[in-house]
C-alpha cells in the first residue's frame, strides 16, 4: 500500500528534515529535491527509502558535514578540480554541474572534478540540471571505497556500482536521460525485491560457482555477487566491468577520491569522487536544439513490433512519469512513509 503526497508537500518535509539536521535551508532544498526525484520518476530504489537507511546516518554518524563547504583547489577556467570535504553529496553532485555550466557558458565546455563527496543519489537527476542551461551533461560516480562486485574471474568484490549518467535537452519533448550503474542493477534494485519478497531474474547475481541466484536476500546475506553489464564473460560482462573502470578513472582517479581496487574498508562509500561535464552546444555551432528535437523525435515515430509499445528514448517514461506525479502526487510506500514521518515528529519533539 503505499500514501498519495503532494510533490510540494513531500519537498518540504524532506528539505525540513535535513535542515533539522544542521544542513542550510538553500542545500537542504536542493537536497531534498534530489532525493525526491527518484519517487517522482519512478526510480524508487535511489529515493526516499534511502533516506533513514543510508543519508540520515551519514549525517548522525558525522560522515557527512552539513554544513562544510565545497572548495576549490584548482581552477584552469574550463577545468575546476574541488574538494566536496564530506558535504552532503546530494548537494555538492548539482553544485559541481552548476559550476560546470558556467564554465560551460564561457568555454563551451566545463568539468568539475570533485573528491571527498557522499552519496549523490540519482546521478541522471545531476546530469539533468544541465539541460535548463540547454546544455548536454555528463555524471560519472564511483563508490568511494566500497567493494560491491568482483572483476570477471575475481574471487573478491573490487569496485563498486559505478553508475554514469547523460542528460542532452530533446527540444519540448522530455530530456534524453540516460541513468545506468554499471552493474546490470544497482544494489537498491536488489534490495527492493528482497524487500518485497520477490524473486530477481536469472544475470542479476552469481553464487561462487557462478550459478545464478534468484532469492534478492542471498546478497545481503553474503551468499551472491553483483554481476557486471553483460553478467557473464560470454554476453559481455568484461564491457560492463571495462565502463565501472572508465567511471572509477573519470569520477576518483583524476581528483584522487578513493579507489575500490585501493580502499582500506571496502565496506563504506566514504570519499566518493565525481565528474560533473557539461557542454554547451550552441556555442560550437548554430542548430543543436534543432537537431536534438529532430533526432529524438525520430525515434519516438520508429516503426515498433507491437504498436501499443511505442519505441521510446531513456528519460521517456520517466519525464511521463514525473509529470503525472508533479500533478496528481507522488505515491510513498507506508513503510517509507512512516519512516518519514517518524523523522519529521522528531525535528518538533
Amino acid at each position: 500500500m503505499t500514501v498519495l503526497v503532494p510533490y510540494r508537500a513531500l519537498l518540504s518535509m524532506v528539505a525540513r528534515i535535513f535542515a533539522c539536521r544542521g544542513v542550510p535551508e538553500e542545500r537542504a532544498a536542493i537536497a531534498a529535491t534530489a532525493l525526491c526525484h527518484g519517487d517522482l520518476t519512478g526510480v524508487t530504489s535511489h529515493g526516499l527509502v534511502n533516506l533513514a537507511r543510508l543519508y540520515l546516518p551519514l549525517l548522525d554518524q558525522g560522515r557527512a558535514d552539513p554544513r562544510a563547504d565545497m572548495v576549490v583547489r584548482t581552477d584552469l577556467g574550463a577545468c575546476v578540480f574541488a574538494d566536496a570535504r564530506r558535504t552532503l553529496g546530494l548537494w555538492s553532485a548539482s553544485q559541481a554541474v552548476e559550476l560546470a555550466c558556467a564554465r560551460a557558458s564561457r568555454h563551451g565546455i566545463g568539468m568539475v572534478s570533485l573528491r571527498g563527496a557522499t552519496h549523490i543519489g540519482c546521478a541522471g537527476h545531476h546530469a539533468g540540471r544541465a539541460v535548463t542551461h540547454g546544455m548536454i551533461g555528463l555524471i560519472a560516480s564511483n563508490c568511494g571505497g566500497q567493494r560491491i562486485a568482483p572483476p570477471p574471474g575475481g574471487a573478491a568484490a573490487m569496485l563498486g556500482t559505478n553508475p554514469l549518467a547523460l542528460a542532452c535537452p530533446a527540444g519540448d519533448a522530455h530530456p534524453f536521460v540516460l541513468d545506468m550503474s554499471t552493474t546490470v542493477v544497482p544494489t537498491g534494485r536488489v534490495r527492493a525485491a528482497a524487500r518485497e519478497g520477490k524473486p530477481i531474474p536469472p544475470g542479476w547475481l552469481a553464487a561462487e560457482d557462478g550459478s545464478p541466484v534468484t532469492d534478492p536476500a542471498a546478497f545481503d546475506r553474503g551468499e551472491a555477487r553483483l554481476l557486471w553489464l553483460g553478467s557473464d564473460p560470454e554476453t559481455g560482462a568484461y564491457k560492463g566491468f571495462g565502463l565501472g573502470l572508465l567511471v572509477e578513472v573519470l569520477g576518483a582517479l583524476l581528483p584522487g577520491a578513493a579507489l575500490g581496487a585501493m580502499s582500506a574498508d571496502g565496506d563504506r562509500d566514504d570519499d566518493i569522487g565525481v565528474m560533473a561535464l557539461a557542454l554547451a552546444p550552441d556555442l560550437l555551432r548554430a542548430g543543436f536544439a534543432d537537431d536534438a528535437a529532430a533526432l529524438f523525435a525520430a525515434v519516438r515515430d520508429w516503426p515498433a513490433q507491437d504498436p501499443a509499445a511505442p519505441v521510446v528514448y531513456p528519460g521517456w517514461h520517466e519525464g511521463e512519469r514525473a509529470a503525472r506525479r508533479r500533478a496528481q502526487g507522488v505515491p510513498v510506500p507506508d513503510a517509507v512513509y512512516g519512516e518519514l514521518t517518524a523523522a519529521m515528529e522528531r525535528t518538533t519533539g
